[in-house]
Formats: structure tokens, C-alpha cells, sequence
């Protein structure tokens, strides 16, 4: 007789399968897990709790490889929390949308001419049904995808917000004491027709032309299309962002040549609100480590902006330099230029090299006009990433300009190299080799003069930069002189005499720059922009929106010779001439209009995604005020407003994050929304390792196909093999390429969903990285099936509780274990939390248990495991959900008082931590509370080959 038929309600994945389906599909049935909006159809008529509680995972992208068991978790401890405070009584906003434009899908349909929405929506349906499989309690009615044409539309109406506003420095903010907020255009028109808000060229309004005015009005918008340097693969047909671009300057897709380029796309002008981007990180209870991230990333710099003259062959220019130190213009000796920088035409470019040019300036080319193109070309070449390397050799080419310093009148040499770019402040730099390595080195390849102003020790050899603070030394003339000041002082002196002499100014320069929003492919959001015969930029109105993607019979761009740096972007829109001419009533009578031939890039989407979750089935307004202010609206500790939690991976700590801040921003400006902040409190989740294996030619072979094999001298070392062949072992991040793939599937059909959601929580502290160990899995799953013993009888399927008082001893380890699970879950150590419950399940195990007891076990389990705590709270005689059950409170605090012992836990016989445990507490539950201790975890790499225990005073964990 099998073990199956012997005990039928045993708790085996059998089982577990059936009550998880059973239970997804009767949530789904009874629309478990809705949450009453305030008004509109997701009103529902029902009381709302007062108590609002908005939780958030990252956008997920839906990719046609599926998830994998490293995806989940992040998601698994959002629906923990979710659950766990619905039983706190508050209503709770969970869902799950999907960033559904993606480059992948649109090479895909490239590569089979199926359009990328079939494509994108088989991956959607594949990850909802995962998802499903692990008991997430999304709410289905809120879920949302970016390609939905409601979601377009209202997508473009933001845009359209953006592009028909202009930012105001001197008005009053929204927020009492702030100064600069986001006007519409048509204020900023009426300044211009009155007079009180000056034309950039000062001319009056009404002695502009049409053009002039609209150039002025063009100039403050916060969506503008101007000409950016943009890294273009003409071998792909379209522009690259930096993370497409490898190291070596070629893309990522097709190991074509990346070459820098100015070309015409639209740009958003977040520089507005670097300062509030800023500053408002106070309002947030982010990680410092993100926070810093971002305010680096904005990188505000004080300094000065100074003005050198520069005598090129055909004029002189004025060559501004941006400087967080001018007090040492004195030790200024050469100027470098960015390859880009528009001073470099072939007319002020010299056809000779002047006399005296040292033979190092000149890249072997045969005059400055010659070199400084060649440079260009191999410096277009260049990513990002590799021209900004601080260690890489720094290179080239003297322009055959000088220019004059002035603070001296010295006449220093104005060099082009690759190291200065274009996107960073003024893309011209005074390099003062005594105070900078990358200039003293620079200046040490190019034989250019070293003149220090910063007094150095005597012991200090001169062989590299001083980069220390000091007085300083060598810098006057007949007006002014720095000498015996210190940094500060100088500054403010030089800044003084710059001013005065107006040859400079004091200045705050940022990192950040405006953002490029435009992308030369098919699969995104079309912009609601036409251009009349003139070339004017004009907005669609609502009533035509959404602005839908055309079928096309060709998705590529157009792509040109790899080599051709020259080509122009032609996007796959382009070709569709009957959908791009168009004619429209715009107001002012039928006219023929242009469509914008470029697509949104894919950040468009998520930049406001948490928003429609709130609002998603609203057609009249993007978001209706009262739904806004009760789900994300300022309140007590949160005073900006924003999700109550959103947790999601830290490489989305800048870019995703600050495009978010800056759209949340414009539509509080604009009186939109009632909070200024999107997001108030952010966690990251550490991602899930797995060990991955190599054969003898460095190639992966299948992990799960490896064998361990222990020493034959007993030694307990272990070396591995696969097909009998030994492999090396090594650690990273899971990922097909690697061979190491586990799918959250696989688990739900060998263990069940509940063990796997298990597992992953109790694999370590949710912000650490934690290494996967299927064999692991195990452990979670003897946890639930003693818990279901406790309870059912696996032979009978009848209850083996037992309706008698609970005993003294337990009753106190009942009350310990809810406040510490309470307390855990606050705190979001969710591992700590599932091995207090084991400790409790554990010490009941083999007795008699009472139906009070019984019942605690089950709720505190049910954040965790929900379909099995469904299931026995049904069988614990409940009709209804245990969803919003409260959860267990302790209701006599003496019971908390208990006798316990320090417990000290060592590492290899070193102490990480001590633990308070109960006297009489059991070696098993001892390991398991040393196990989740996240001083412990920290320094295990897998699971330990060996626990010493000597409860309750020592455990000593050999790793």
C-alpha cells in the first residue's frame, strides 16, 4: 500500500497544489482582495477604513523568458506585507502592472514580422499565471500595462502637461516658503505681451516676429526638441542609450560601431528641478545609500563661471569655463575642449601649426584642422563610460589655439580630449595640473608647465597632484592677490574681482542633465506632437487622444553601412507616410500637419504607473483628486505625500526614480496632485545567488546536473562533477547564460507554492543577497507539514485538536512568539518572523493542541503560507477568508515576562551575536532562531556543514 493511500491527507506537493489552485481560484471568484476607492467605479459602496495603505513593487517588465526564482522575491515580501496589514484593518492598494514597451518585443518582431503586442501579451498572460501559482493577493481590477491604449492616452496627456508648461524661478512654490513651481505656457505668453517677464533677447514682444516669438515661448518650455549629443549605431538605424553601449564603444545588440552624434530629439528639461530633486530627499525614508546616489547624480557644484579668450584663426571667442575652484586660476596652464564643442569649426581651427608647438601636441597629424578632426572622429567612437575612466591613459590633440588667461594675460594652449564631454558643464575646462592628477598627468604627457598655488610639506616630492587643502601661494597680479588665504577666502576674493571686472561670475552648476526622450523605434508611445508647414511644434488636443500606434509591415529602423557616422535616423514610423501627413482643425482652421515620427522612450510609462493603479478604470481625468489624496495624499509622517511602501531593486536607485520625481513634481505644480513626492518610503531587496559551474574549457554546464563528491580521507573537503568529469564551482547572480536557472514553477509543482514562498522569505534578511540551495527546500516544507499535522489528522482528514485550556508553559510562549512576530513584520525581517512561528509549531508538536493555539498558528502563518492557513482555518470551522481576520494580538502582557538566558552564537568560534531565549528552549529551535539572525546570515554562504549546540547558553555554526 503507498504512503499516498495509507495517509491521504498528508501534506504532500499532491496536496498542496490542490488547496493552493482551489484557493486562487475562489479569491478570484470573490474578489478577495479589492480595495474601495473613495469615488468612481472602484467606490464599491463600501466603508473605507482610515487607514490607507498603498504597497508597491517595482514595474515589472514582462519578458518572454518568464521568471525565474530570483524574480519573486521582492514580489513574495510585498504580498507578505500586503496580507499582513489587511489583518491590521487597513485597506490595502496591491496590484501588479506591467511595463509593457521594451526593446526586446520590438527585436522579436523585427526578426518575425509578428507584432510586438502579440508578443507582449503572451508574456504578460505567462507572468500574471505565474504570479497567480504563488498566492499573490494582486488586486486584478487596478492591474495595468503601459501599452494599453487607455494607459497611451493618458500617458500623452502628461506629456502634453509637460510640453505646455514652462518652469517659473521666482514664483511662490505650492509649498509655504518654497520659491519655483511649473506654469502653463500660456502664463508665460502673457508675461512676454506685458512686459513683466523679460524675452530671452530682451526685445519687446510686440517687435517680434511670429518665428522669434515662437522661439522665445520654445525656449522655457519643460518639453523642447533641441539638438543632443546621442550615441548613434547606424548599423542598428537608431540612437542607443549609455547602458546599450559597450565598454569598447559598440552596441550591445550587434557589436556595431556607436558613434557620438548631435541629432534632433526631444528633450525634458529636469535641470529645472535639480535643486527640489535635491532637497526634497529630506522628505523621504529612503536608504542613505540611494539618497547619496541621487544627489550625486545631481551633483550641485559651487563655484564660478569664468570667461578666457580664445584666438582662433578667424576671431576670438569667448571660451567659459565652469570652476569649483577659482582661487586657483593662477595655476591654470593649458585649457581642454570637448571633441564636441561647437568652437571647433574649421574656421576657427588654424591650417599650420604655430611655431614652437611641441611634437607631442600634435598627434603626428600634418596641421591642428587635420588632428583635431581625426581626434573627433575616433572620440565619437567612444562610449560614455570609457571617456569618463579615470584610469584609463589620457589622450589629445592641441587645437593650435591659445588663449589668454585672465588673471595674468598668459597665453595657455587649448587642447581637445576625450575625457571632456560635452554633457558635462560648459564642455571647456581650465586645467590647473598642480591640484588635479587627471590634469597633472595630462601635463606630464604634453611636457605643459606645473605651477602650484597650494603651499605643500616640505617632505612632499612634487611627482603627483596636491590635492589637499593649504594657503596659497603664487597667485597675484597688480589688482589682486590670493597669497596666504585659504580655500574659502580665495574663492570668495576671486569671485569678487571676476565680478567686478565682469569676466566671471559666481555660479551652481549640476551633473544632471536634461533628459533625452525620444528613441527611433515603433514600439512605444507615439508623441501627440504635429509640425505645420513651418516646422512649428504644435499639441494635439485631448479629444484626439489616444494617439494609437499604425500597423506597419517593417518594425526596423532604417539602418545604414555600420561605418556611415554621417546617416541620419530615419524611424520605422517614417515610412508611413499616409498616418505621418495628416490634416487637422486645430483651431485655426484645416491645416496640413506632420506627425512626430519618434516614439517615448520606455521610462515614459513607469514614470507615472503607481499613479493609474489608483485610478484605473477613470476615462474622464487621469486621476480623480479625492482617490489621489486618500491613497498617496500629504499625511502625519509622510508630509510629502507618496506610496506607503515601494520596494524594488537599487539599479533602479537613480534613473526610474528621479524621471518619477520629476513628472510627480510637474503635476503637483500644476495643481494635479496633493502630493509632491511619488514614493515615501523605499526598500531594496537583495537579490537571490546561485552557485553555477564550469567544465575544464570554461564553458557552464546544467547545475542541476553537478554531483558533489566528499574527500575519501574523510576530511570533509568536497570538490564537484558533471557526466564524471570535474567542474569548477562559482557564485553569482542566477541567469540562463549561467546554466543555474531554477523556476518558481519547478518549486510549486515538487514542493508547493506555500514551501517556496517559505523558503524565500526565511533564506535571510530581505536587503541581503542570499544563495539559493534547492536542496534547502526541504526545511520549509517539514515546517508546514508539522504544522498541518498539528492540526488534521493525516489518515482521517478530521481535526486533532482538542478543546481543553492551554497550558501555562505555552500560553506564555503563545503571547512571546505574536509580539515578536508583530514586531518583526514592522520591521520587515520577515526570516526572523517565520522562525519565531517554527519555534512556537515546533514546542507543540507531538502534544495535544488546543484550538486557541491552533488558531494562532494559523494566522501568524498566513502572510507567509496563505493557501495552507486558508485551508485549516476552514477546517478550523471559519466560512469566511481569513484575510482580514486581525491578526493575534497578546491580550495579557504578563505573559510576556519570561525566564530567559543570553545566548551567545559564534561563527567558526567567533561571536556574531547573542540571542535572549527561554531557559528550557529545544537545540532545534535554537539553530533555527541562530540561522535567521542577520548578524548570523551574513557570514554563511549556503547552508553550514555543522551546528554545535549547547543550549541554551552557546551555538557555534562551522560554515
Amino acid at each position: 500500500m503507498s504512503a499516498s493511500s495509507s495517509f491521504p491527507y498528508r501534506y504532500t506537493a499532491e496536496l498542496a497544489n490542490k488547496i493552493e489552485v482551489s484557493w486562487q481560484d475562489r479569491w478570484d471568484n470573490e474578489e478577495t482582495f479589492n480595495a474601495p476607492n473613495p469615488v468612481g467605479d472602484l467606490a464599491d459602496g463600501a466603508e473605507l477604513a482610515n487607514d490607507a495603505y498603498f504597497l508597491l513593487d517595482m514595474f515589472p517588465y514582462p519578458s518572454g523568458k518568464g521568471l525565474h526564482v530570483g524574480h519573486p522575491l521582492g514580489f513574495i515580501a510585498t504580498d507578505c506585507l500586503a496580507r499582513y496589514q489587511r489583518m491590521q484593518g487597513k485597506n490595502v492598494l496591491y496590484t501588479m502592472g506591467f511595463d509593457a514597451f521594451g526593446l526586446p518585443a520590438e527585436q522579436f518582431a523585427v526578426q518575425t514580422g509578428q507584432h510586438p503586442r502579440i508578443t507582449t501579451e503572451q508574456n504578460i498572460d505567462n507572468m500574471r499565471s505565474q504570479l497567480r501559482k504563488l498566492g499573490m493577493s494582486h488586486e486584478k481590477r487596478r492591474s495595468v500595462a503601459t501599452t494599453d491604449d487607455n494607459f497611451v492616452g493618458w500617458t500623452q496627456w502628461i506629456f502634453l502637461q509637460i510640453f505646455n508648461s514652462w518652469y517659473d524661478e521666482s514664483a511662490p512654490g505650492r509649498e509655504p516658503g518654497t520659491t519655483g513651481r511649473a506654469r502653463p505656457i500660456s502664463e508665460l505668453v502673457s508675461g512676454y505681451e506685458d512686459g513683466s517677464i523679460p524675452t530671452p533677447e530682451g526685445k519687446p514682444w510686440a517687435e517680434m516676429s511670429a518665428t522669434e516669438r515662437q522661439a522665445a515661448i520654445d525656449s522655457r518650455r519643460l518639453a523642447y526638441v533641441d539638438y543632443a549629443p546621442v550615441n548613434w549605431a547606424p548599423g542598428l538605424g537608431t540612437v542607443l542609450a549609455n547602458e546599450e553601449v559597450t565598454s569598447d564603444g559598440r552596441s550591445e545588440r550587434g557589436n556595431f560601431p556607436v558613434f557620438k552624434r548631435n541629432l534632433r530629439q526631444w528633450m525634458m528639461r529636469i535641470t529645472a528641478y535639480s535643486d527640489r530633486l535635491a532637497t526634497d530627499l529630506d522628505k523621504v525614508d529612503w536608504p542613505e545609500k540611494v539618497r547619496s546616489m541621487q544627489r550625486n547624480w545631481i551633483g550641485k557644484s559651487h563655484g564660478a563661471h569664468v570667461d578666457f579668450t580664445a584666438h582662433g584663426a578667424d576671431t576670438d571667442h569667448t571660451l567659459t569655463v565652469f570652476t569649483t575652484r577659482p582661487d586657483t586660476l593662477f595655476g591654470a596652464t593649458f585649457m581642454v575642449v570637448s571633441p564636441e564643442h561647437p568652437m571647433l569649426t574649421e574656421q576657427a581651427l588654424p591650417t599650420q601649426w604655430p611655431a614652437g608647438t611641441e611634437s607631442e601636441w600634435t598627434g603626428g597629424a600634418p596641421n591642428p584642422l587635420s588632428a583635431v578632426k581625426d581626434y573627433q572622429r575616433a572620440a565619437s567612437q567612444k562610449s560614455d563610460k570609457e571617456r569618463a575612466d579615470v584610469d584609463k591613459t589620457k589622450t589629445g590633440v592641441f587645437t593650435g589655439i591659445f588663449a589668454t588667461n585672465p588673471v595674468n594675460g598668459a597665453q595657455i594652449p587649448v587642447f581637445t580630449a576625450d575625457y571632456v564631454m560635452m554633457g558635462y558643464g560648459t564642455g571647456a575646462i581650465m586645467a590647473v595640473p598642480s591640484g588635479d592628477q587627471r590634469d597633472f598627468d595630462f601635463a606630464r604627457t604634453y611636457n605643459i608647465p606645473i605651477i602650484a598655488t597650494i603651499e605643500t610639506p616640505a617632505e612632499f616630492d612634487g611627482e603627483s597632484a596636491w590635492t589637499e587643502d593649504g594657503l596659497i601661494i603664487n597667485s597675484e597680479n597688480s589688482e589682486i592677490s590670493l597669497n596666504g588665504l585659504d580655500k574659502d577666502a580665495g574663492k570668495a576674493k576671486m569671485i569678487a574681482w571676476l565680478e567686478e571686472k565682469g569676466i566671471g561670475s559666481s555660479a551652481i552648476t549640476y551633473r544632471l542633465r536634461d533628459w533625452l526622450f525620444s528613441r527611433q523605434r515603433y514600439w512605444g508611445e507615439p508623441f501627440p506632437i504635429v509640425y505645420d508647414e513651418d516646422g512649428v511644434a504644435h499639441s494635439l488636443p485631448e479629444s484626439m487622444l489616444p494617439v494609437a500606434l499604425p500597423d506597419t509591415p517593417d518594425y526596423s529602423p532604417r539602418s545604414f553601412d555600420p561605418d556611415d557616422a554621417d546617416s541620419e535616423p530615419e524611424p520605422p514610423l517614417g515610412r508611413l507616410t499616409d498616418w505621418v501627413n495628416v490634416e487637422l482643425d486645430l483651431g485655426d482652421g484645416v491645416k496640413k500637419y506632420r506627425r512626430e515620427t519618434n516614439t517615448m522612450p520606455n521610462w515614459a510609462g513607469s514614470c507615472w504607473y503607481e499613479l493609474r493603479y489608483i485610478d484605473p478604470t477613470n476615462d474622464e481625468k487621469f486621476i480623480a483628486p479625492e482617490n489621489e489624496e486618500y491613497w498617496i495624499g500629504p499625511k502625519d509622517g509622510k508630509p510629502a505625500g507618496g506610496t506607503d511602501l515601494y520596494i524594488g531593486g537599487v539599479e533602479h536607485a537613480v534613473l526610474h526614480l528621479l524621471y518619477a520625481r520629476f513628472w510627480h513634481k510637474v503635476l503637483y505644480d500644476l495643481g494635479h496632485l496633493s502630493s509632491s513626492e511619488p514614493f515615501h518610503k523605499l526598500f531594496n531587496q537583495g537579490y537571490v545567488q546561485a552557485y553555477a559551474y564550469t567544465d575544464s574549457r570554461g564553458q557552464y554546464v546544467p547545475a542541476d546536473e553537478v554531483v558533489e563528491v566528499a574527500a575519501a580521507d574523510g576530511s570533509g573537503e568536497v570538490t564537484y562533477e558533471w557526466n564524471g568529469q570535474p567542474v569548477n564551482r562559482e557564485y553569482g547572480k542566477m541567469g540562463k547564460s549561467l546554466k543555474n536557472i531554477v523556476t518558481p514553477d519547478e518549486m510549486a509543482e515538487q514542493y508547493g507554492a506555500d514551501t517556496f514562498r517559505v523558503y524565500e522569505m526565511s533564506m535571510g534578511p530581505l536587503d541581503a543577497d542570499r544563495p539559493w540551495e534547492t536542496r534547502a527546500v526541504v526545511g520549509a516544507q517539514r515546517f508546514l507539514q508539522r504544522l498541518w499535522r498539528n492540526i488534521v489528522d493525516e489518515e482521517t482528514g478530521e481535526l486533532v485538536i482538542v478543546d481543553e485550556p492551554t497550558d501555562k508553559e505555552t500560553q506564555k510562549l503563545v503571547a512571546r512568539t505574536i509580539h515578536d512576530v508583530r514586531e518583526e513584520f514592522e520591521s520587515m525581517r520577515i526570516n526572523t518572523a517565520i522562525a519565531k512561528v517554527i519555534v512556537l509549531n515546533n514546542h507543540v508538536t507531538g502534544k495535544p493542541v488546543t484550538r486557541e493555539v491552533a488558531e494562532t498558528l494559523v494566522l501568524l502563518t498566513s502572510p507567509i503560507a496563505p493557501h495552507i492557513a486558508e485551508e485549516l482555518w476552514k477546517r478550523l470551522g471559519h466560512s469566511e477568508s481569513l484575510a482580514y481576520v486581525p491578526f493575534p494580538t497578546v491580550s495579557d502582557e504578563s505573559l510576556l515576562v519570561d525566564d530567559t538566558v543570553t545566548c551567545v552564537v559564534q561563527v567558526k568560534g567567533k561571536v556574531r551575536d547573542r540571542l535572549e531565549v527561554p531557559t528550557d528552549i529545544s537545540d532545534a529551535d535554537l539553530q533555527a532562531l541562530a540561522l535567521a539572525s542577520e548578524k548570523v546570515t551574513q557570514y554563511l554562504d549556503g547552508e553550514p556543514r555543522k551546528v554545535i549546540i549547547r543550549a541554551p547558553h552557546l551555538i557555534n555554526i562551522v560554515p
